[in-house]
């Protein structure tokens, strides 16, 4: 089996795009993570990851000296990259080989025309043999106007980072995780070193009160109410309230956010972070309550609604590169 990472690793050296398999380690702060931690050596190892190394407490030092644990892996096959150097050469070769691209359409309708696709814009209208739907956080928008009763909803979860200062960035040499809450299909707080420079510390998981909600300020009434009336989303709160109150408080309190970061690096303080950027998950939730933590593709006579694409951990899944942080 040729890794499905190896395709982006091909594509960067191909095109002079730098890039680094800096690897990572996963990190078991408490024993009842152990068993999800050999969970996911496994699952690794089944989707044909060479060299993954289970460490104990003294090995965690030798990758990372700053960090605390019980037991971690080591990931060799995960790496950084600048995306959007990667995303604007895509674009380039798109381009060189005839594709047109448009931006700052809103699509409004598609239909069957004669046994091909017609896609109507608010500037025109496009007819094509296939239409592939990535919006993204309007991925279900788009999907509804082909599947009317579609039952998912994109509910967008805004992730908060802090930075790490310069002079504290030696506490950090790579990529830094703890093992994932099952449950969710957020990775949690972590440590990532940048392909552009410096260390981001991050993120929480809040629901955004609109569907590019990037600053707590952003609201959107109606998409709020939107998400808040999906029978889905109101099952997933009921059920994890405390998780959520949890994250929102992270949202509000530096001192709750630092505390979250110290379970990996204990010498993590208040003031060796400033505020950093945020993002957008477009979190795909079906109506009977389920946080959709895997790909869901939903095809339809000549369409294909890609109404899920999560930024998985290098273990879950599939042997992805990590490219940077889940919410970018």
């Amino acid at each position: 089996m040729y890794p499905r990472y190896h395709l982006l690793i091909d594509f960067c050296k191909e095109n002079g795009i730098p890039y680094e398999l800096c690897g990572k380690i996963v990190v078991a702060t408490e024993e009842k993570e152990i068993p999800l931690l050999q969970n996911l050596l496994v699952r690794g190892q089944q989707n044909g990851l060479e060299n993954l190394k289970k460490l104990s407490k003294e090995e965690l030092k030798e990758y990372e000296p700053h960090v605390t644990g019980i037991e971690g892996i080591f990931v060799p096959q995960t790496g950084i990259v600048d995306y959007t150097k990667v995303s604007l050469k895509y674009g380039e070769i798109l381009q060189r080989n005839g594709a047109v691209i448009k931006l700052e359409e809103r699509v409004t309708g598609i239909q069957n025309k004669s046994g091909r696709q017609e896609v109507i814009t608010d500037k025109g209208t496009y007819t094509t043999n296939l239409v592939i739907n990535c919006a993204g956080l309007y991925s279900d928008k788009v999907a509804r106007l082909t599947i009317p009763n579609l039952n998912v909803k994109i509910i967008p979860f805004r992730g908060e980072y802090f930075k790490l200062k310069k002079e504290k960035e030696y506490l950090v040499k790579n990529l830094i995780y703890p093992v994932p809450d099952p449950n969710f299909p957020f990775l949690g707080v972590h440590f990532t070193r940048m392909a552009k420079g410096g260390v981001e510390a991050g993120p929480n998981a809040v629901l955004a009160f609109k569907r590019e909600g990037y600053r707590k300020s952003d609201i959107n009434l109606s998409e709020l109410a939107e998400s808040l009336a999906w029978p889905g989303f109101q099952k997933v709160a009921a059920k994890y309230w405390r998780t959520g109150f949890g994250e929102m408080y992270r949202s509000f309190s530096k001192a709750a956010f630092t505390k979250a970061l110290q379970k990996l690096i204990p010498e993590i303080q208040e003031n060796h972070l400033t505020e950093g950027g945020a993002g957008v998950r477009a979190q795909a939730c079906s109506r009977d309550g389920g946080l959709v933590d895997d790909f869901l593709i939903l095809e339809e006579k000549r369409v294909i609604n890609v109404c899920n694409a999560p930024s998985l951990p290098l273990l879950l899944r599939w042997p992805l590169v990590k490219l940077s942080p889940p919410w970018r």
